[in-house]
């Protein structure tokens, strides 16, 4: 009875809206790679399956505690994913990406398993940040010129050792989350103005002396993908040829040749959106887009009614995540944006990256959740 009780107790609570939109985009997830061949006797969707169970639970437990308490204990956390960052750099295994580049990004588990640590290390991010910004703002620091210097060499941590990692796409998503958190929690817009201009001066600079051969070949390609259809432009071009074939309605489920014949390279994963495309047309392509954007406005809503800058802030931070990867990947499949590894949140195949990216929503549910608790709270007041 005392379990029932409970499970009442957390769907009363519980934002309705937000699971509501979650459910519908883990089916849908689900549904887009039960459509793709079993590769070398691996199942996408079970391991898909897997990994969406297991976020669920994570992410209910991550709501039970309040985030408030979570944070406090941000030096064990930063200590944590320093941890992994530098382990992985050590013992990780490089993994070769549709560029041809060997990423140092994963590391192996018990019983055959790869995990990415990047993938939590972000979720780890987003409480360590959130909480020096809360604290800053506490402290009326939030303006303080040192203060934004610091911050920043926090933020720089993570992604230089992604970098260093192989793994640039995902530096460039904790640059994004760096940048939503910042302004989420009321940093001046002239910080991010000397920023802009400072990366502005630096790009050329990067472009002779840091970018690799293969970096610059990726912005150079992507614009005219047929100068190279059988080399770097291949990806590109095979996945808007299969979006394009779909044309309004689709070809239909677990009917379609592209698909079934795996033309674009990783259309279980960085192309997840080509397969939508083909299989469901503009309709399907289109409810990809509304659901993401209705996750993230969700996220804004309750991060706007927050009881407190640490919540909003959280929120922010998973914004950030979601809203950056879901541009880059579709920047990328309709050649808007080069190729740079980045998956698209919640639907492409990745054990690692689902999981965590269901940690994250039960962040956001956390501070809607707490929050409520909190208004309880001043009402007996």
């Amino acid at each position: 009875m005392h379990v029932l009780n409970s499970i009442a107790d957390f769907v009363k609570r519980t934002d309705k809206l937000l699971w509501t939109i979650m459910l519908l985009i883990s089916t849908y997830s689900l549904l887009l790679l039960k459509t793709i061949p079993i590769d070398k006797g691996r199942s996408y969707f079970i391991v898909q399956l897997a990994a969406i169970v297991l976020g669920y639970i994570g992410a209910v437990i991550f709501s039970l505690v309040d985030y408030r308490e979570i944070t406090t204990y941000w030096y064990v956390i930063a200590g944590f994913c320093l941890f992994l960052i530098i382990y992985t750099q050590i013992f990780g295994i490089a993994v070769t990406n549709t560029g041809g580049i060997n990423a140092k990004a994963w590391i192996s588990l018990p019983g055959g398993i790869t995990f990415q640590p990047s993938e939590l290390v972000k979720i780890g991010f987003i409480l360590t940040f959130s909480k020096h910004l809360s604290e800053l703002k506490k402290r009326n620091l939030i303006t303080s010129f040192p203060q934004i210097v610091l911050l920043a060499l926090h933020a720089m941590i993570p992604i230089v050792l992604v970098h260093f990692q192989g793994d640039d796409g995902t530096a460039v998503i904790f640059f994004c989350m760096f940048i939503s958190m910042a302004f989420g929690a009321g940093v001046q817009l002239r910080y991010f103005g000397a920023l802009f201009a400072a990366l502005a001066v630096a790009f050329p600079i990067a472009w002779k002396y840091i970018l690799e051969d293969y970096q610059k070949d990726r912005f150079t390609i992507f614009r005219h993908p047929e100068t190279d259809r059988l080399g770097k432009g291949l990806q590109q071009i095979q996945g808007r040829l299969s979006i394009g074939s779909g044309e309004l309605y689709g070809r239909g489920l677990f009917k379609s040749p592209r698909v079934n014949r795996a033309l674009v390279p990783v259309q279980q994963s960085d192309f997840i959106f080509s397969v939508a495309g083909e299989q469901l047309g503009f309709i399907g392509c289109t409810l990809i887009i509304l659901l993401l954007v209705l996750l993230l406005f969700r996220t804004l809503y309750i991060a706007r009614n927050s009881t407190d800058s640490l919540g909003s802030t959280i929120c922010f931070g998973f914004f950030g995540m979601i809203a950056a990867q879901a541009i880059f990947n579709l920047g990328m499949c309709l050649n808007l944006l080069p190729v740079m590894g980045v998956t698209l949140p919640f639907f492409s195949a990745g054990g690692s990256s689902a999981a965590c990216l269901y940690l994250g929503f039960g962040l956001v549910l956390n501070v809607q959740m707490h929050k409520m608790n909190m208004d309880k709270v001043k009402i007996r007041i």
